[in-house]
């Protein structure tokens, strides 16, 4: 069965840690908005939302359909997937600290959204610059590396699979952390310059999963859409910091 992925077509943003584990395990899908134009695709999808999947509407994208499943959330989707992509570490102990960990890049990906909006995703960048200066400034010295801390130790401390940071072989999270890192590297230039030197385990992980045969392959296709300052991840030079 195909998978039919809900989300904006023009950005990577929340819906990029979905396709990254459908790409790494060959599943087929459809990317709805994308695939059938932005008229038909996103009028589907705002059908959805509206309640056209009926009692279980999801509130926002990205979704997921499988058939008359409807999972919504990019962390409880990667959950449900995981198992049947081959993508998930054996035994509920393990699966549920997969699953938080994924909850914690959740919560990442909501602070570094906040460095470009901080006041209300209503108003335009241009509107909160000053207040998204102190914001951004706050997260690159307290937020970022607490955020990178925590992920390189659970790399460190993984005493099943060196490389990986829950079970002894690749998982969902580990797409996630590469995405991650792509994202902040694009996003922060200036303040990811010693990356690889503070966060070995991390910069060995992004550089072992973007050698993998089908990200690689996905990466250099159309289907990967670029870094734009309309997603999470944004390069606005006035909101990065220096290398530290």
């Amino acid at each position: 069965m195909t998978y039919e992925l809900y989300y904006w077509p023009g950005i990577q943003g929340r819906g990029e840690f979905v396709r990254l584990a459908l790409e790494q395990a060959g599943a087929p899908y459809v990317d709805v908005a994308r695939e059938r134009g932005p008229g038909r695709g996103v009028a589907a999808m705002t059908k959805m939302l509206k309640g056209g999947g009926g009692a279980l509407a999801p509130f926002a994208p990205p979704f997921l359909k499988d058939g008359e499943i409807v999972v919504s959330h990019a962390a409880n989707i990667l959950a449900y997937l995981a198992p049947r992509l081959g993508l998930a570490p054996p035994g509920e102990a393990l699966r549920l600290f997969a699953h938080g960990l994924q909850l914690t890049v959740t919560d990442f990906v909501a602070e570094i959204h906040d460095t470009h909006h901080p006041i209300s995703t209503e108003l335009y960048y241009e509107d909160q610059k000053k207040e998204a200066k102190a914001r951004a400034t706050a997260f690159l010295d307290h937020r970022l590396p607490k955020y990178l801390g925590y992920f390189e130790r659970a790399l460190q401390s993984n005493a099943d699979g060196a490389g990986h940071p829950v079970g002894a072989a690749l998982t969902y999270v580990d797409l996630s952390l590469f995405q991650l890192a792509e994202g902040l590297s694009y996003a922060f230039p200036n303040a990811m310059a010693k990356f690889a030197a503070k966060y070995p385990g991390l910069a060995a992980l992004h550089d072992s999963v973007k050698a993998r045969p089908k990200i690689a392959a996905y990466l250099a296709s159309a289907r990967r859409l670029a870094f734009n300052e309309d997603g999470i991840f944004r390069h606005y030079p006035e909101l990065d910091g220096k290398a530290k």
